[in-house]
């Protein structure tokens, strides 16, 4: 009697330490995969207190918050033979944490296998210029490639963005003298534009002039009043062409009178 009440004490010190061992703590963003015996249970636990009962069960803890995976920079040729260092972000997060434990090994290293050949496969379908123009466009189709991948292991991608695209120095002083040329252009567009509008403006002046002879003087007046202004001493006077050919017409003499025929 005397060794059987320590015996008796130490079994039920001994379930209670397992019982509190057995207590499971999961926070809102965790949820717990319970293999009962091997097996599956039907749903995840948590949050909150659970009870595991090892060695029957075993806990795999699965965060449901969203994590960002980086891919490694990936050699790329573009479809217009453009070598390019391309790396990308993505983003994911569980929605079913069976899946995620179950199906896959590790979701977060299939998932970053998946993205860099997928990234290697999409951009090398498209050119340079997509690539650099319609980044938005190109970051949803791999967005939808890979979250088609992920699917089955309830795994959702939530977006994908093109992080950082290296050029080579050739490709970036291409690029270079491209948009200096194209600056150049616009540039020499807007000056003959300019000279075209000034040109269309004159010839509507000339025509209101020469309704009104007397207009002319008075705009010549106009800018010798102009001139003054500026406390010029010079005056300049034009001479119409006109007043040139009427003098060499009287210095020329009458003309000469034409001989009979037959003469």
């Amino acid at each position: 009697m005397e060794l059987g009440f320590p015996v008796v004490t130490v079994a039920i010190v001994i379930v209670i330490i397992y019982l509190l061992s057995s207590i499971k703590v999961l926070k809102e963003y965790e949820r717990g995969v319970i293999f009962r015996l091997g097996r599956l249970l039907g749903t995840s636990k948590g949050p909150g207190i659970i009870l595991v009962f090892a060695p029957v069960d075993r806990m795999v803890r699965i965060s449901l918050r969203q994590e960002a995976l980086e891919v490694p920079p990936q050699d790329i040729i573009t479809r217009d033979n453009v070598t390019l260092k391309v790396n990308a972000v993505i983003f994911l997060r569980v929605i079913d944490p069976n899946k995620a434990v179950v199906e896959v090994s590790n979701y977060v290293y299939q998932t970053s296998q998946f993205a860099q050949t997928t990234l290697r496969s999409v951009l090398g379908e498209v050119e340079l210029d997509e690539l650099l123009a319609h980044r938005e466009k190109i970051n949803l189709r791999l967005q939808s490639i890979l979250d088609t991948h992920t699917a089955p292991w309830g795994v959702k991608v939530a977006n994908v963005e093109v992080k950082q695209v290296d050029m080579p120095e050739s490709m970036l002083r291409a690029m270079a003298k491209q948009a200096e040329a194209e600056r150049e252009k616009r540039s020499k567009i807007i000056h003959a534009e300019g000279e075209f509008s000034a040109a269309q403006r004159l010839v509507d002046a000339a025509h209101l002039l020469s309704t009104e002879p007397v207009s002319v003087q008075l705009r010549y007046l106009q800018t010798l009043t102009e001139i003054g202004v500026e406390k010029n001493t010079t005056v300049v006077f034009p001479v119409p062409v006109d007043f040139y050919s009427g003098i060499q017409k009287l210095l020329a003499g009458p003309p000469a009178p034409a001989k009979p025929a037959g003469s």
